[in-house]
């Protein structure tokens, strides 16, 4: 079953928006960061690993960032709050389209 969350990280005025699958793994993140939300990351694990190819990978995640590398299970001190699929993708929708026409 796929879930939506957030969290804020305070030390760095940073929104984490996080999709996660019945196993625990980031498949999408979205990284929000300043008094102004602006994106830093929308980055898709499945289109990572399409970009497996020597060079599209470097510039996937210039453009693009990365998933978290842990499932969400290993990860300690993280008190998320649940978010509707629809809210995540708003958010998503909205980072993506700022990332891409950079």
């Amino acid at each position: 079953m796929t879930t939506w969350m957030r969290c804020y990280w305070d030390e760095e005025a940073t929104w984490f928006y996080f999709e996660v699958d019945a196993e625990d793994w980031v498949t999408r993140q979205v990284e929000l960061h300043g008094s102004e939300p602006a994106p830093i990351v929308a980055a898709s694990l499945e289109e990572r690993q399409r970009a497996q190819q020597p060079g599209d990978l470097a510039e996937y995640e210039k453009k693009y960032g990365v998933t978290a590398e842990l499932p969400v299970s290993q990860w300690e001190n993280y008190e998320p709050d649940q978010v509707t699929s629809q809210e995540f993708e708003e958010v998503w929708d909205a980072a993506r389209r700022e990332i891409t026409a950079r």
